[in-house]
């Protein structure tokens, strides 16, 4: 649970007069659920005056959330479209801003989308007035730091392959998942489908399999475009997804096609339990 007051920095705040009232945080936003508080102001830090407006634009940050671009993203994002009802209005500080925007800028980019000029870092104050600001230094060495997967060029699916081709494959990479990947029928039209992900591990290195599983999650979601291309209808689809990991950053380099009626990937994922690599 998100302890407010690890995050706050005590200076002068400003008064927020009569002109705003307390409203609980509606279901439809569910990011801004189990962050420490139930009640936000309204209108927000983003001047959104009804609720069916908090919602609207809300709703379109909630995939980002899901990607996990930063530990803080949904603070950031939570304390701006449903701000705190406290006394006083508390804005995120500018190293906060600073720290989220260059970990999901690139992210917004991937989904073809820059940062957008309402959350520029200027507009919020400096560290040393009372808004919150990021966890300590510290705070990141008590936590193992996994890699992150990064927006990148989708790799080409194969469809026709070798079992030892696959094998020569394995023995390049530092991680093999397989994937069973399925659209959900959305319950609203305009509602974004879900992707159901399934990981059974062929092999993941020094990595445990929760933590491969994670990454390849956060992989399908920053990746966006690549999922969407691997799912083209509501029937599951399998696949071998198989990468390196380069300075801290997950990469899928190669994706197979896992259909029943080929043997080749099978017999690869049997044979490798017993492989030596040249």
């Amino acid at each position: 649970v998100f302890a407010m007051s690890g995050f706050l920095r005590v200076a002068t705040g400003f008064d927020i007069g009569l002109s705003t009232k307390c409203v609980m945080i509606p279901k439809e936003m569910g990011m801004c659920h189990k962050i420490g508080y139930s009640e936000m102001r309204l209108p927000n830090l983003m001047g959104h005056t009804s609720m069916a407006e908090v919602i609207l634009k809300s709703t379109t940050w909630q995939h980002l959330v899901h990607t996990d671009c930063h530990p803080h993203v949904r603070t950031f994002l939570c304390s701006l479209f449903a701000p705190i009802c406290l006394d006083t209005f508390i804005h995120p500080c500018r190293s906060m801003c600073v720290a989220v925007r260059d970990s999901c800028a690139p992210v917004l980019h991937c989904h073809g989308h820059p940062w957008p000029d309402s959350l520029d870092c200027n507009r919020f104050p400096g560290d040393e007035d009372m808004c919150l600001a990021p966890l300590t230094k510290d705070h990141k060495y008590l936590h193992k730091v996994l890699p992150k997967p990064a927006c990148q060029t989708c790799p080409a699916v194969e469809e026709f392959f070798t079992h030892k081709r696959v094998l020569e494959v394995l023995c390049d990479s530092n991680f093999a998942v397989k994937v069973k990947l399925s659209k959900k029928r959305p319950a609203l039209e305009n509602q974004e489908y879900n992707i159901e992900c399934q990981v059974e591990f062929i092999t993941h290195g020094s990595l445990l399999p929760y933590e491969t599983q994670h990454m390849i999650q956060q992989w399908l979601l920053i990746n966006e475009k690549c999922t969407e291309r691997m799912t083209p209808t509501h029937r599951p689809m399998v696949y071998l997804f198989v990468g390196n990991i380069e300075e801290g950053i997950i990469l899928v380099n190669q994706v197979y096609h896992w259909q029943r009626k080929d043997s080749q990937l099978a017999l690869a994922t049997q044979k490798w339990r017993y492989h030596k690599c040249l």
